[in-house]
């Protein structure tokens, strides 16, 4: 069995058990770590203490606005975010992609798609590989 490190590390950040019960065991399945925070208190905790490759966001957290949250992740983690959340109106939708979501995902979802988000996001962020040889000093004679 591969270990987390191997695998891309998913931050579920939801205070509903159930979504983020069947989203941990979905994304595990699917080759990912997932790991989970209930409200923005552990969201920064886990954010600073662990390696995490992307966060996906409900807006409706017990004790923090997300859209703060949002901001927050872009000015101290700068990660890839993905907001899933029950708040479908289209202001909504605008304004968590202006404070820099990556995508936006409403409730309910369909599980194959959220996954191919998740791999869509993270093939378009992740960091290339240095190129063979970079960062060697070659001299021309």
């Amino acid at each position: 069995m591969a270990q987390p490190s191997d695998r891309p590390t998913v931050l579920v950040v939801d205070d509903d058990a159930e979504i983020v019960s069947l989203l941990l065991r979905y994304l595990a399945a699917n080759g990912f770590h997932a790991e989970s925070a209930g409200n923005a208190a552990q969201l920064r905790d886990r954010i600073m203490g662990t390696a995490v490759n992307l966060v996906l966001l409900d807006l409706g957290l017990p004790d923090e606005d997300g859209f703060s949250v949002l901001r927050h992740l872009q000015t101290a983690w700068g990660g890839p975010v993905i907001v899933v959340t029950g708040r479908g109106d289209a202001v909504e939708r605008v304004v968590g992609l202006e404070l820099g979501a990556d995508d936006y995902v409403t409730k309910p979802f369909d599980f194959r798609e959220l996954l191919a988000r998740i791999r869509s996001v993270l093939r378009r962020t992740a960091k290339p590989a240095a190129p063979a040889g970079a960062g060697q000093r070659v001299d021309f004679a």
